[in-house]
Order: structure tokens, then C-alpha cells, then sequence
């Protein structure tokens, strides 16, 4: 399975992507929304798990772009910020949304969700 992760937090997105890894996901990461497209345009992903608020673009509007790129490529928003504003923003978008700090298997359980429904 190919997962994109995308943070502007460079040491949580390594580690994660480092993670995701060791449990037998293909785990490609990125710290800003440009170099995420770039990656998306060069390679399929089943899911990319993208946060919601990066610098000079958001996840939200990093997913609408991806979509155009891979219709199939299912989503997952992440947000540090657990305020009703960011959960309502990210709902709409998306039916799976986590807020830092998780534990790797609920991402895990969330991913194993998004791509069954």
C-alpha cells in the first residue's frame, strides 16, 4: 500500500513515514504541499494523509489539487489544531480526520478505513 504523508513538521512526518514503514507500508513523505504534488504527479498513491494547516497552502485546498491529479486517491486530514473550526473545515472534505497526537495504529486503523468505504 502507498502512502503519502504530508506535514510542514518535518521530524513528525520523517518518523511517521519511518514508521508506517517498519509495518510494511510504502511510506512517502513531504513537508511542503509543492514537493507532495510533485511526488504525486511521479508516483500512484492509494491515500495521502495531509495536514490541515501548512504554510502558503492548506491541506484542504493540497487535497483538491491531488484529486485532479488522482481521482481514486482517498485522504485522511490531520490537524495539531483539535478546534471545532479545523474539525469542520476537515469534515467537509473528508470523512476520516485525526488530531494530533495519535497513535500510529489508529492512523493505521483510519487508513484501513478510508480505503474499504
Amino acid at each position: 500500500m502507498r502512502v503519502l504523508l504530508v506535514d510542514d513538521e518535518e521530524k513528525f512526518v520523517s518518523a511517521l513515514a519511518e514508521r508506517m514503514s517498519m509495518r510494511g507500508f510504502d511510506a512517502d513523505w513531504a513537508t511542503t504541499c509543492n514537493d507532495a504534488l510533485s511526488k504525486a504527479d511521479k508516483k500512484q498513491y492509494d491515500i495521502a494523509v495531509l495536514d490541515v494547516k501548512m504554510p502558503r497552502m492548506s491541506g484542504i485546498e493540497l487535497k483538491r489539487r491531488l484529486e485532479k491529479i488522482d481521482k481514486n486517491l482517498k485522504f485522511i486530514l490531520v490537524t495539531g489544531h483539535g478546534s471545532e473550526e479545523s474539525y469542520q473545515a476537515g469534515i467537509k472534505e473528508v470523512s476520516f480526520f485525526l488530531t494530533k497526537p495519535f497513535k500510529i495504529e489508529e492512523l493505521i486503523e483510519k487508513i484501513e478505513q478510508a480505503l474499504n468505504a
